[in-house]
This record gives structure tokens, C-alpha cells and sequence, in this order.
């Protein structure tokens, strides 16, 4: 199974010497059947997209909670076995996923990393969450302008020029 992993440059250095994600459990976002059932019209595709986006705003609130990372939002897709990856029942988030595994360097398949443009955004987003998780429409505004940035697709080979 696909996951999508969010991730930090920071975390990403630790994960590259470390040649694996862990401690399990890990939380990541795959498309769940609680996905496709909210995502009825879409393809694959979309819906493996719909799951990065919900990684990618993990990504922001892992940012917001380390300063000393650079502001760039980071997901990792990797290929799983289906029996590492448990269901949330978060109903609030339909991609939410526990891996009851670590996960290998060789099954990192790809990351999706915000280019240097974003980050003015990105670091703007990480001040306003706390606001926008209280309800501040402004401060939510700030928040969806980070994820108005493609994330750029590294493959794993090119990952050690990121850091």
C-alpha cells in the first residue's frame, strides 16, 4: 500500500543516516476506505492526492512545532504491507493511518517537498495555526496560502541534495 508519510527536512536527515522511518507506530495518511467513500468521483490518482494534501498540512503542524526547521513542508510516499497499515477512526481526518512497522529506506519510493518559493508561506502558515485552530478566519486564510503550493517530486536518489 501506498502512504504518504509527513516529514521535515530535519526529520528527513535523521531518516537518511538512520536508512529507515521510525519508531512504529508511525501515523501517515493513504487512501482509506473511508477515503474513497468521501471521494466517491475521483480516481486513484486523485484520491493519492487528496492523502499527500493531508500529509502535507501534518507536515506544516510538525514545522510549527520545530523552529529550527526550515519551512519547508516534506512528505514521503512509501510502499508498505497492507498488514503494517491500521485504520484511524478519526472520522475528522479520512486519510489518517497508523504503520505498526518502521519503514525501510528501499521503500521510500518518492518525497514532495515545497520549493524555496513557498517558504515566505509556509513559515507565515506556521505562525498562524495556533489562530486558525481557534477559529480566526484571517489566520486560516494565511494557513491555505502555504497550501496553495505544489509540493516538487524528488525521487529518493536526489534526496541527499535536498539536505
Amino acid at each position: 500500500m501506498r502512504v504518504y508519510l509527513p516529514s521535515t527536512l530535519t526529520l528527513l536527515a535523521a531518516v537518511q543516516a538512520a536508512r529507515e522511518i521510525g519508531p512504529a507506530p508511525l501515523t501517515a495518511h493513504a487512501v482509506t476506505p473511508a477515503l474513497r467513500e468521501w471521494y466517491a468521483e475521483g480516481d486513484q490518482e486523485e484520491m493519492e492526492y487528496a492523502a499527500m494534501t493531508a500529509a502535507a498540512r501534518a507536515s506544516l503542524r510538525m514545522l510549527a512545532a520545530d523552529p529550527s526547521a526550515p519551512r519547508r513542508r516534506l512528505v514521503l510516499a512509501a510502499e508498505v504491507a497492507d498488514q503494517a497499515v491500521r485504520r484511524s477512526h478519526d472520522a475528522s481526518d479520512r486519510s489518517l493511518v497508523e504503520l505498526t512497522a518502521i519503514v525501510p529506506w528501499k521503500k521510500i519510493a518518492s518525497a514532495h517537498v515545497d520549493d524555496l518559493s513557498a517558504v515566505a508561506d509556509v513559515t507565515a502558515a506556521c505562525e498562524a495555526l495556533p489562530a486558525a485552530d481557534n477559529g480566526d478566519d484571517d489566520a486560516l486564510f494565511t494557513v491555505e496560502g502555504a497550501e496553495g503550493h505544489e509540493l516538487l517530486w524528488y525521487a529518493t536518489q536526489e534526496l541527499p541534495h535536498l539536505l
